[in-house]
């Protein structure tokens, strides 16, 4: 029985969340390299008000993921598996040892910037539930309006799929989804239009910014976004970090090649437990939990326990 690290991406975010972080030296290691890679002290970037900017949120889920990573290995806790969704990709990179975390930071810090820069406003993203992909990606197409274009983003689950877009044509196609069924149909507390093709740009940028970082072969493996597959090699995961933000993220399925290759205790990192919770409806048989949930004390003991089995 294996042990997987699931790392979340924006929404998961809340006012304060560095905080709530595990209090040790390892964590007061990764606090301290994050400020001194921004020149200026991460717990800027976790207030009410910063956290409206794209920027903090992914440089604070960045920091928190890879804190408490560092938390459970002082523990002797090493996972089998890595898996980010979206930003969270970073941090998942960062412990697989496929990059540094200064180099993460940077990175994040531009990747944020670039989103922001892009969309500035009107911009955002929504999410069904209840209703098949393909039903879903009809409504879409039937609604699609050039002037406030909308996307098929994320599949979380089968039932659970995020879309991207203008905030006008977001809200008609969540309306339409509503009418034809889904069981909910919102919108997200997201202010880009990520993982559809309004992005390319920030992805081509991305590329050229990656290339200038070094690489590292996995220690862990890592799932990838946009083809759910264990990736191995340095440069599919650089090119996976570098699109995902134009692609959309195929958790669904990268989550079910984990459960595949033996994962049966999935611990999600904080602030989220959106992750834990699709992963406990995905799969009862295994144990699932969530360090902003069950906190760090149970989830390490648990992992230790587990990986004496």
């Amino acid at each position: 029985m294996k042990l997987a690290f699931l790392f979340p991406g924006q929404g998961s975010q809340k006012p304060g969340l560095l905080n709530d972080l595990p209090k040790c030296a390892a964590v007061e290691n990764v606090l301290n390299t994050v400020t001194e890679t921004l020149n200026e002290s991460v717990f800027n970037f976790h207030s009410k008000e910063a956290l409206v900017s794209t920027k903090a949120v992914q440089l604070t889920l960045l920091t928190a993921g890879v804190a408490t990573f560092k938390a459970f290995e002082a523990e002797g806790v090493k996972p089998d598996f890595v898996a980010g969704h979206s930003v969270g990709a970073f941090s998942a990179a960062v412990a697989a040892g496929v990059i540094e975390l200064k180099d993460a930071v940077k990175i994040v810090k531009l990747r944020g910037e670039l989103m922001e820069k892009a969309y500035p406003e009107g911009y955002g993203m929504g999410v069904v539930l209840g209703m098949g992909f393909y039903k879903l990606q009809s409504l879409v197409a039937e609604h699609y309006d050039e002037k406030s274009p909308v996307f098929m983003a994320n599949q979380n689950s089968q039932d659970e799929i995020t879309i991207s877009g203008a905030l006008p044509g977001l809200q008609n196609v969540l309306d339409h989804a509503r009418q034809n069924g889904a069981r909910c149909a919102t919108m997200l507390n997201v202010s880009t239009p990520s993982h559809c093709p309004l992005l390319s740009s920030v992805s081509d940028d991305l590329t050229g910014a990656l290339h200038d970082i070094l690489f590292y072969k996995p220690v862990i493996p890592y799932a990838g976004n946009r083809r759910a597959r264990l990736l191995y090699d340095p440069v599919d995961i650089r090119q996976d970090l570098a699109e995902s933000v134009s692609s959309p993220v195929q958790w669904n399925d990268a989550s079910r090649v984990l459960y595949e290759k033996g994962a049966r205790l999935f611990i999600e990192m904080p602030p989220g437990s959106v992750l834990s919770r699709l992963a406990t409806k995905a799969f009862p048989e295994a144990r699932v939990l969530s360090v902003a949930e069950n906190g760090f004390d149970d989830c390490q003991f648990v992992a230790k326990q587990h990986l004496l089995k």
